[in-house]
Parts: structure tokens; sequence; C-alpha cells
């Protein structure tokens, strides 16, 4: 545990430190998966107009169901990610939080969808909210990320988390330069 502190900690003043580089997008939607599809391949961070698998799972140290990326690992969203805003979006925020990228055709979840990054890669959301798995959870189940804040407090995604009552969606967006008080 020790170990993991003396590398998150450094990690995550930096991404503090860094300012200015928010964004936020516009978008707009139409209908995506279900609960009742099947499941689909996995895919890799960065490899855009793949399939992401999201699956839930039971997970005894947070006490309810999350969310599960295709290897079994916790999703997270960030509480400042919210409305179409993007914090999370240098080098060095994604190599410690990994966007979940890829389309959500055939999701065998209800509410998920995607939204364009700044980069132009699709982010898989649930209800709205982006998801990414966390550089520190080694093993399936593990949830190392949840409680973390910096710019804003990441929390693994919990099946009836809910930032609004929107119907799923896949949507796109056009990026604008946001510029917030705590960007990556």
């Amino acid at each position: 545990m020790r170990t993991s502190l003396k590398f998150l900690i450094p990690v995550l003043a930096a991404m503090a430190a860094l300012a200015g580089c928010g964004s936020s997008s516009k978008t707009s939607s139409s209908s995506a998966g279900t609960a009742s599809q099947p499941a689909a391949p996995a895919t890799s961070a960065g490899s855009q107009g793949s399939s992401a698998v999201v699956k839930t799972a039971s997970n005894t140290k947070l006490g309810g169901t999350i969310l599960v990326d295709a290897q079994g690992m916790t999703l997270y969203s960030l509480s400042a990610e919210r409305g179409g805003k993007f914090i999370c979006t240098t080098s060095v925020c994604t190599q410690v939080w990994h966007p979940l990228t890829g389309s959500t055709a055939n999701a065998s979840v209800a509410s998920l969808g995607t939204v364009r990054r700044p980069d132009g890669t699709q982010q898989v959301t649930y209800k709205g909210m982006p998801l990414y798995t966390f550089a520190q959870d080694r093993t399936p189940g593990e949830a190392n990320g949840q409680g973390i804040k910096d710019v804003g407090t990441w929390s693994a995604v919990t099946a009836s988390s809910a930032t609004s009552s929107a119907p799923a969606t896949t949507s796109t967006s056009k990026s604008e330069s946001g510029g917030g008080a705590y960007g990556y």
C-alpha cells in the first residue's frame, strides 16, 4: 500500500497542478443498446470504432453492483465531468485514468452511450458520465480509485448511478476550448 501511495501522490499532485486545459462539448443524441442485447468484443484504449463491453459485477468492498469492462476491471467516473465537460484530457491524466473507448452498438448494459473526446476518440458513457479504468487496479474487483480527489472525486460507477433520467444515448460532439480552473 505504501508503495502505491508513493507513486500515486506525485501523479495526483502533477495532475492537480496543471490548469487551463479543460474543454466542453456539445452533443446530439440517438438511441443505444439495451440490457437484453448480447455482449460485444473487448476494446482497448484508443481503438475507435470497435465495440466496448460493459458488464455489471458484485463488489463486496464497495457493497454493491458496479460496472466493469470486458476484463472485469472497475469503471470510474469523475464528478467534475458533467454536462459534456471533459477534465481528464492530457496524457498525464489518461496515463492514470484510462478512457473506455469504442462503440456501444451491441451493449449489454442499458443507459450506455458515447461522446467524442477532444482528441476525436469515442468514449463510452453511462447515463452521460464518461467511463475510465484506473491504472492502480491490477486485478478484477479492485477499486483502488474509489474516492480519490483531485479536480473532482473519482467514484466507481454503480449500476444505479444517475445524474439524470435521460434515456440511453449515443452522442457525437463538437469540442470547444473550455479553460477550467482545474483542467488537466
